[in-house]
């Protein structure tokens, strides 16, 4: 038998209506699926779009550069790259100056679907900043950045 004390109902209601993380989370779910599903048909899911978008560069990044900006662990990092390394839109290159590193290159099947996504998300972000109406997307940019 435990001795734990039970939370009460009107505690569980106030962390459902005010808990950031909840509400964070639950829009976080709901704005991957939509973009999900506009990236179905090329291939792509939210996730794949924002690495290779973050692979988008002049120098290829490393790991620890791509993880940090996508706010994700070098080992999830990893395990994202698998699908787009075994379709040849990326490739995890040695580093020449640093042979412990690893470079993420953006190959160029890699580009040119980077290419045909940008104008799907470009449709998408649009749409979804018109439901917002009332809200200045600039605000909440910086303030979601604020908490990142």
């Amino acid at each position: 038998m435990s001795n734990a004390q039970a939370v009460s109902s009107g505690t569980t209601a106030a962390v459902r209506d005010t808990c950031l993380c909840l509400h964070l989370q639950r829009a976080a779910r709901a704005v991957a699926r939509q973009f999900d599903e506009v990236f179905r048909p090329l291939g792509l899911t939210s996730g794949q779009f924002s690495l290779l978008m973050a692979l988008n560069r002049a120098e290829p990044p490393t790991i620890g550069r791509v993880a940090a900006l996508l706010a994700m662990d070098r080992t999830t990092l990893t395990a994202a790259l698998k699908p787009l390394a075994r379709r040849a839109l990326v490739e995890i290159a040695v580093d020449v100056a640093d042979r412990r590193s690893r470079r993420l290159v953006l190959t160029a099947p890699g580009r040119a679907a980077l290419a045909a996504a940008v104008p799907v998300w470009q449709r998408e972000h649009t749409a979804i900043e018109r439901r917002l109406a009332g809200t200045n997307a600039d605000t909440l940019r910086a303030e979601l950045r604020a908490l990142s």
